[in-house]
């Protein structure tokens, strides 16, 4: 047994030995490579891993003035905090019912799209209605609020066509009702023409010739993109999703901020508010930062849940 076990100790050591010939080697071959990445490499250190040692915070009562090594040490006490907070519990209800509304209309919008402008044949309209739909990306929350705001306005636009019809005018930056489909619709106009650009790249890298087969084989362009074009792109889809589902809880605080209003802070009061209110304006750093490592931890376990379901039709991230 002594002897097999330094057989295999050695066969382990030789292996590793081996490895590490070929990376050397490697590196030497594709230095120019391994120095393009290496400024990205870099920024993940310095902007991603080393601030993850703060999250020992979390388990702190800090106190900005003692710092990280001087400041008392509470444990769970925080997180103890949040689950009796009843606040809390508002706030991520609000946070995971935008989320998953998002997840639901949001998430397919670009996909739709992408197979829209896949079908237009006139390329300078082709160009022309996706560098409209592109541009809402470039605008800042500020000015799209801004722009929310005024088109549902008392006297905007669209109080305005309700009018003509003989309806009242409806308040619906005020109303509890309308503020997450206000947010799921504004999202979708915002970001639905940049979240092509990846399945369309998709799409062109499709062999024209599984449609050419397919055209020979009878099939019309509804057929082409169900059994040709959907299916290829599912890679895509899939690892689009995972990431996506990823950031689940992480919904963004620029969109919140800009279209919220006191009287929608019950249905419209998400985790990013929160923790700027609490954190920022209040100083519970703590707290907030308990509230950003609960976040990390949902979106760990629905991404490694999801990737699990992945991984059977072979498409997982790992």
């Amino acid at each position: 047994m002594a002897e097999r076990a330094d057989t295999l100790a050695g066969k382990k050591s030789n292996n590793q030995q081996l490895i590490n010939s070929r990376l050397v080697k490697n590196i030497r071959k594709h230095w120019v490579l391994y120095l393009m990445i290496l400024p990205g490499i870099i920024y993940y250190i310095i902007f991603k891993y080393i601030p993850l040692m703060g999250s020992v915070i979390a388990f702190q009562d800090y106190q900005i003035f003692k710092g990280i090594l001087a400041s008392p040490w509470v444990g769970f006490e925080n997180f103890r905090f949040l689950y009796n907070y009843e606040d809390f519990h508002e706030v991520l209800r609000n946070t995971a019912l935008i989320a998953f509304y998002q997840l639901i209309f949001q998430f397919p919008a670009p996909i739709i799209l992408a197979l829209l402008f896949n079908e237009i044949r006139i390329l300078i309209v082709k160009k022309t209605v996706q560098s409209l739909f592109y541009l809402p990306h470039f605008l800042s929350w500020v000015v799209v609020g801004g722009i929310v705001f005024e088109l549902l306005a008392n006297q905007g636009i669209v109080n305005a066509i309700r009018e003509m019809f003989g309806y009242a005018p409806i308040l619906f930056m005020q109303e509890e009702s309308y503020f997450r489909s206000i947010v799921v619709i504004s999202g979708i106009w915002k970001e639905v023409g940049w979240g092509t650009i990846i399945y369309l790249a998709a799409i062109t890298a499709i062999n024209p010739s599984l449609y050419e087969a397919a055209v020979i084989d009878g099939a019309n362009r509804f057929k082409q993109t169900l059994y040709i074009t959907l299916p290829l792109m599912l890679p895509t889809i899939t690892v689009l999703f995972l990431l996506n589902i990823g950031n689940f809880l992480e919904l963004g605080f620029d969109q919140i901020y800009n279209l919220l209003t006191p009287m929608t802070y019950s249905v419209g009061d998400i985790i990013e508010t929160y923790v700027y209110r609490a954190g920022v304006l209040q100083g519970q750093y703590s707290l907030t930062t308990a509230i950003g490592l609960f976040q990390s931890v949902i979106g760990f376990v629905l991404l490694w849940i999801f990737n699990r379901l992945a991984r059977k039709s072979e498409q997982g991230l790992w």
